[in-house]
């Protein structure tokens, strides 16, 4: 676990910089100061007091954000005692806010981090309406010390467990949330009436009902998970008739409806690495990071296998791969997110002002060869070690006879 000690000022100099928010600068030095990004560029000048870390021949980056997955949440997904991502038997859930059930000792977070992702959004999961997911930096000896934002979004299943969770069909899943959405909004009209108990029983309890609010004012995203066609659209349908901020998650099939996201300002959190068919997503296809933002989509990756976060960076080579410009994908997992989520001023690009999430990579980080010199978040350097660095030395060399 690591405290975080940002009374210093850190100078990562001579690398080829990608601020995201700007072009690429070569010979370029990042000055970090107390936690902050204070100056950028090829002609800084650095203080004497500051820590150098030399960057020459290599590539600098912010610290790359993971838009899915459960960190904090799960430790090993078949031992029930070390998940805590679900509300069991409610199906709306959403006053059910996960911040609380994360354990900042997790041992994933390590091994998440040391691979240039220094911020990740831990989602609930298991009902129609999951509850409020939080975005969180990957360093920090307290909860408190890790939020970035809470709630960051509220979670709702559209895809096909989600129809499990309404009563076994899709249209029984856009009937229920319609139902709750005016619920809702009508327990606001009349909270007095609901207090004396002088009005019809509600589809939800007062505090799921309190926290929807926030959605169906808009101050909050809806962050739906659908993967089908009719799905998104369903959601997109949704979201005009309540005016709701939707970011679409998963949208496998989102490449057929490109236009119409577009047309919404909606965005969407994808998977480059999925291509295999099922019932949920016929038309999934490696090109569909590509073909979103080549209509104008907001494109941002995502790792949903929170065991193996690490695999982000291998989610945005895959897009490249297929079709999607390599800063479009850089900014998938830096600066997209951050706006997505709403933490733009603050994360996303290396520029002054701005949280000292960086990574220094010996190369593309793209690359599967590429690999991980350096971490910070929040200005603190990260030591590169996790569970699984310390097995690999500690059995590096086996004893005679093993």
């Amino acid at each position: 676990m690591i405290a975080l000690l940002l009374a210093q000022t850190i100078a990562i100099t001579g690398g080829t910089v990608f601020p995201v928010s700007g072009p690429k600068l070569e010979r370029a030095t990042v000055l970090i100061r107390d936690g902050t990004i204070v100056a950028v560029g090829p002609a800084v000048a650095v203080p004497p007091d500051a820590v150098r870390v030399d960057a020459t021949g290599k590539w600098v980056t912010p610290g790359f954000i993971d838009g899915g997955g459960q960190m904090g949440l799960v430790e090993i997904g078949a031992v029930p005692g070390t998940r805590e991502a679900a509300l069991q038997g409610d199906t709306i859930a959403a006053a059910f806010n996960v911040a609380e059930g994360i354990n900042p000792a997790s041992t994933l977070i390590p091994v998440t981090r040391i691979e240039g992702i220094t911020t990740a959004l831990a989602v609930p999961s298991g009902n129609l309406i999951s509850g409020q997911a939080v975005l969180i930096d990957l360093a920090g000896a307290t909860i408190e010390e890790m939020l970035v934002k809470s709630p960051a979004g509220m979670v709702v299943d559209f895809s096909e467990s989600g129809k499990a969770e309404a009563g076994g069909s899709r249209a029984a899943v856009a009937e229920r949330l319609r139902r709750v959405f005016r619920d809702a909004l009508e327990y606001e009209r009349r909270k007095a009436d609901f207090g004396r108990a002088q009005m019809r029983p509600l589809s939800a309890s007062a505090a799921d009902l309190e926290a929807l609010l926030p959605v169906l004012h808009g101050e909050e995203p809806l962050l739906a998970y659908a993967n089908r066609r009719s799905d998104i659209e369903t959601a997109l349908r949704l979201a005009r008739e309540f005016r709701l901020r939707l970011i679409v998650a998963g949208a496998q099939e989102g490449w057929e409806v490109a236009g119409e996201l577009a047309a919404a300002r909606v965005p969407v959190l994808v998977e480059p690495l999925d291509n295999i068919p099922s019932y949920d997503a016929l038309g999934v296809r490696y090109e569909n990071a590509a073909l979103l933002a080549r209509a104008g989509v907001t494109v941002a990756l995502m790792e949903t296998d929170t065991h193996n976060a690490r695999n982000l960076r291998q989610q945005a080579g895959n897009a490249v791969a297929y079709g999607l410009p390599w800063e479009a994908a850089l900014r998938a997992v830096t600066l997209a997110p951050a706006e997505i989520f709403g933490v733009a001023e603050r994360y996303g690009s290396l520029a002054p002002g701005k949280v000292a999430n960086v990574v220094v990579w010996s190369g593309d980080p793209f690359e599967f060869t590429t690999a991980v010199e350096h971490v910070f978040i929040r200005g603190a350097e990260i030591p590169l070690r996790s569970r699984q660095t310390e097995l690999f030395e500690r059995y590096r060399t086996l004893p005679p006879n093993y």
